[in-house]
């Protein structure tokens, strides 16, 4: 299992990218599609007309933006160039009536060249190939259904919060995972609703056991104080702040 960072930050950060994580298994999968991340993943030099299995934690912009560009590009790339494989889109309750109504009313995006299939994927999980992913309500936004994935392969696991209070939902998706990318939005001294500080982070992670935290989906706040420091305050496991095209390996077991 490969996880490549394709955004470590949010819709306002500076230098940042905003929510997106390739995961690379005997599947092509990617995990919120926030706006720039398009740009790292064509850096990443992965073919992006092969990628077929898109999922979304939310659907505030920070997380999904950057599918628009994307698709606009699919549409073209199969029409004059050369034609993709079938596209699954999946998230919890509300993907239907969105992404329905962005296919149906974008100029030229219900004529794309290729089968589209949007999935809820709500509390329970799917098998592609061999990859087993799971999906977890967390709490984020009253208006909203929010959630967390899960993602085994080969004996390994991998973890990602979406954006998440510390909640048990989370620990739950989290439990004993080899990687686990969370949502450090704020420093400790300067919370924020919704999201998680550092030590919310470092307590995840104590609670669920992980072997190795990842901070990521920082406000530019975050990152005038020490939060690698704050987390291990929580956890004593290996703690690495996400960096934009960060690469992290995990071989099988």
């Amino acid at each position: 299992m490969r996880v490549t960072v394709l955004g470590s930050g949010t819709n306002v950060h500076p230098t940042r990218a905003a929510a997106g994580y390739l995961v690379e298994t005997d599947r092509l999968l990617l995990f919120d599609f926030g706006p720039r991340t398009l740009m790292n993943l064509i850096k990443t030099g992965v073919d992006r007309h092969q990628l077929q299995h898109i999922f979304f934690s939310h659907f505030h912009a920070d997380h999904f933006s950057d599918f628009i560009t994307f698709f606009f590009d699919a549409v073209f790339h199969a029409k004059y160039v050369a034609p993709r494989p079938p596209l699954i889109l999946y998230g919890p309750k509300g993907i239907r009536s969105l992404f329905g109504a962005i296919l149906k009313e974008f100029p030229g995006f219900s004529s794309a060249p290729f089968k589209v299939s949007i999935k809820e994927l709500t509390d329970e999980a799917i098998r592609l190939g061999k990859t087993r992913i799971t999906a977890g309500t967390v709490v984020h936004s009253p208006n909203l259904h929010c959630q967390g994935y899960r993602v085994e392969h080969q004996d390994r696991t991998f973890s990602y919060s979406g954006d998440s209070e510390y909640c048990n939902g989370l620990v739950k998706l989290c439990r004993r995972a080899d990687l686990t990318i969370l949502d450090c939005s704020y420093p400790t001294q300067r919370p924020g609703k919704g999201h998680m500080t550092a030590r919310d982070c470092g307590r995840v992670a104590k609670a669920a056991d992980v072997k190795r935290l990842i901070l990521s989906h920082f406000y530019p706040v975050a990152e005038r104080y020490d939060v690698k420091g704050q987390a291990r305050q929580e956890f004593d496991g290996r703690i690495t702040m996400a960096r934009d095209r960060m690469k992290i390996e995990l071989p099988p077991a």
